[in-house]
């Protein structure tokens, strides 16, 4: 089914786009929540008279956006993590701990923010990237030091 987004969903688009998803999922959530329209006629003749107010509105999320990547370039978290004699984890860095970690710092995001591919499971210093919006990811480095 193809709808007209009305607000930007990240594993969708940005807000104005036409995309196309699963029925249900339009019919049971995306409509009800009035995050989306369906595409017809009409809807892309308003979709075309608010192009401007749209445009405005991806325009001022991408700049809270970059500021949010300049605070976060060049974030250096440090991580203690318990270690057994031979400086193996015991257990291994989550993005739950990269989080707090960040939260200490007084920066806050969300757990789907943070792109980390597996679990940390060793003592040293890993880039880790933050996607803040559409093509946005600044990397921060988090240093596992021992206890």
């Amino acid at each position: 089914m193809k709808v007209i987004l009305k607000e930007t969903i990240d594993s969708l688009g940005i807000i104005g786009s036409e995309v196309n998803v699963a029925h249900g999922y339009a019919r049971n959530y995306l409509l009800p929540q009035k995050k989306a329209v369906v595409a017809t006629a009409s809807n892309r003749r308003m979709l075309a008279q608010e192009k401007a107010k749209f445009d405005l509105q991806i325009a001022k999320e991408r700049k809270v956006a970059e500021e949010m990547a300049q605070k976060l370039e060049g974030v250096v978290c440090e991580i203690h993590a318990k270690v057994s004699e031979e400086d193996r984890l015991y257990g291994s860095i989550s993005v739950r701990d990269i989080i707090d970690a960040l939260a200490d710092q007084n920066i806050s995001v969300e757990k789907r923010m943070v792109l980390l591919k597996e679990p940390i499971k060793a003592l040293g210093t890993y880039k880790v990237p933050i996607r803040v919006y559409k093509e946005v990811e600044p990397e921060i480095t988090i240093d596992v030091v021992p206890e």
